[in-house]
């Protein structure tokens, strides 16, 4: 079966062609600066390939054309026709309470992404976009949606409840969602299976630290909690957002320094987290160079915040577990830094974690461990792959 996997962002689309037979990318590449006179096309393949070409890309519709046209093209392209697109899998932000699982594309399921495009308004529209283009271009093709909400639906109502008037749920469906939930589900698998147990034996924490990041507690191969909520900018610290604060903090930026709602959301989304404290860069590869290469002081105590938020997080989802087997980073940050898998873990002896600093100074792909062969606790570095999982995903339901 070969899959068509698509990521449709606000001005953006990234997209992979995947062989399930032997889960080989036969091509992948991403359209950027949708709307824009000078758009970027990146598109890679074995026989042809092409790195940010400029040119007009007015809307989704003239990405994904742009994408088909290459993937179908006559003398570099992939596939003859679009019979050998067995079906394409979308990555949908938010399906709200109605979907627990994947969910193959009917006209009731469009319904339910425009009702939830008031939750995730910068994405889901873009995501309903992807969908209707695909629709015209390829209309024999089935279409399924994998949705970051979907996998923390297993959540308990203690973990998803605000303690707000309870009519702030029942009308208006204030409650904790969580995010990322197709990288969180794929890396705890792949770490059940490097560990050789049954994911319904194991507890696991899954850190995907990126520039956007969240922290799962998986039981037996279910979500019972998650660091994100209501929104993506709910938990830990990130590279521009701001995660947890004191609530009235919002008020008081309104009310005392006379700010606008829409500007108190532009700075704890896009001008806090990382860069905020920093006053340096959201990027974690700058950050880590002014710690390393010049022990900047205010590199140094931006990240001292990062990794502590991380590991108090962890320490929660212990509790609320009842223990853990196994703690996975993963994410670029997560996959590519060293140096914060070592500040989360080194302190975390009571729970077991005996970390291995040569182990863990490493930059190879897919899934190693970091803690010592008799660490109680297994710490791993898994490569996430949502691309991957949502082809996987869009099989199964197909099938």
């Amino acid at each position: 079966m070969k899959i068509l996997t698509l990521n449709c962002g606000s001005s953006s689309i990234k997209f992979q062609f995947i062989n399930l037979e032997n889960e080989e990318v036969m091509a992948d590449g991403v359209v950027e600066r949708i709307g824009e006179k000078d758009a970027l096309y990146t598109y890679k393949s074995e026989k042809y390939s092409v790195k940010k070409l400029e040119m007009p890309i007015a809307d989704h519709t003239e990405g994904i054309k742009e994408i088909l046209e290459n993937l179908m093209h006559e003398k570099h392209g992939v596939v003859k026709d679009q019979s050998e697109i067995d079906g394409v899998g979308h990555r949908i932000v938010h399906g709200g309470e109605d979907y627990s699982d994947s969910e193959k594309i009917t006209d009731e399921v469009m319904k339910v992404l425009e009702a939830c495009c008031e939750l995730a308004p910068l994405h889901n529209p873009a995501n309903i976009k992807g969908i209707e283009s695909i629709t015209a271009a390829l209309p024999n093709v089935p279409q399924v949606g994998v949705f970051d909400t979907a996998f923390h639906q297993t959540m308990p109502s203690k973990a998803y409840l605000y303690a707000l008037p309870y009519s702030y749920y029942t009308e208006h469906k204030i409650r904790k969602y969580g995010f990322h939930g197709t990288s969180h589900k794929y890396v705890a698998l792949k770490a059940a299976e490097f560990v050789g147990k049954d994911i319904k034996d194991l507890k696991i924490i899954t850190c995907h630290v990126g520039n956007g990041a969240s922290v799962c507690a998986i039981d037996g191969g279910n979500s019972v909690d998650t660091s994100m909520g209501f929104t993506p900018l709910e938990g830990i610290m990130m590279g521009t957002r701001s995660g947890d604060i004191d609530p009235a903090i919002v008020t008081y930026m309104m009310s005392n320094m006379k700010m606008t709602a829409d500007e108190v959301n532009n700075v704890l989304n896009k001008k806090s987290g990382m860069l905020g404290l920093s006053d340096i860069s959201n990027d974690m590869r700058e950050i880590e160079d002014k710690i390393l290469k010049e022990k900047n002081p205010m590199a140094i105590q931006a990240f001292e915040v990062y990794a502590y938020k991380i590991r108090k997080i962890i320490g929660a989802y212990t509790a609320a577990m009842n223990g853990v087997d196994i703690i996975v980073f993963t994410g670029g940050v997560g996959e590519k830094m060293p140096i914060l898998r070592e500040d989360v873990c080194v302190d975390m002896e009571y729970l077991g974690v005996k970390f291995d600093a040569e182990k863990n100074d490493s930059f190879a792909d897919g899934t190693f461990e970091v803690t010592t062969d008799d660490s109680k606790v297994k710490v791993l570095k898994v490569q996430t792959n949502e691309e991957l999982m949502i082809a996987l995903e869009t099989k199964r339901v197909l099938s």
